[in-house]
């Protein structure tokens, strides 16, 4: 269930993952606001529009993991390929993260404070683990 990624459900990228729900949540959104405000006319409260934010958060996770598989497989070169360390388990790449994510998304809608805690701290995640680790499981590897 928990371990590194090649073999598990769950690892440590999935916290980041928890973090992009919130924030890409908010952002689609307030996207879907925006187009429902300016196309229709219309307050958004009115309508249920949670299914179109839904579909919207989801494009974007399986968008990311279909990249992620190009990068793991080596199309940026191998340096790239190197720091993904493997090929993700299909069953993490295709259910789990993307199932974080929305809880992510339900998350930001029920705790709006959470949104720019979320922002921040998957910058420094980000920040941390592309700049400083070596690899991408190097957080993984360090409490195994």
């Amino acid at each position: 269930m928990w371990g590194l990624k090649t073999v598990a459900f769950l690892d440590v990228w999935s916290i980041e993952h928890l973090l992009s729900g919130i924030s890409v949540g908010k952002i689609v959104n307030s996207l879907h606001q925006r187009i429902y405000a300016n196309l229709l006319g219309s307050d958004r409260s009115l309508i249920r529009t949670n299914y179109f934010d839904l579909i919207g958060v989801l494009f974007l996770a399986y968008f990311w993991e279909t990249t992620e598989h190009y990068l793991e497989t080596g199309l940026m070169g191998s340096a790239v390929s190197n720091w993904f360390q493997g090929i993700e388990f299909w069953g993490n790449r295709l259910i789990t993260d993307p199932f974080v994510l929305v809880i992510g998304y339900y998350l930001g809608q029920h705790f709006p404070f959470l949104v720019n805690y979320a922002r921040l701290a998957s910058c420094v995640w980000l920040i941390i683990h592309i700049f400083v680790f070596p690899h991408s499981m190097y957080l993984h590897t360090l409490f195994q």
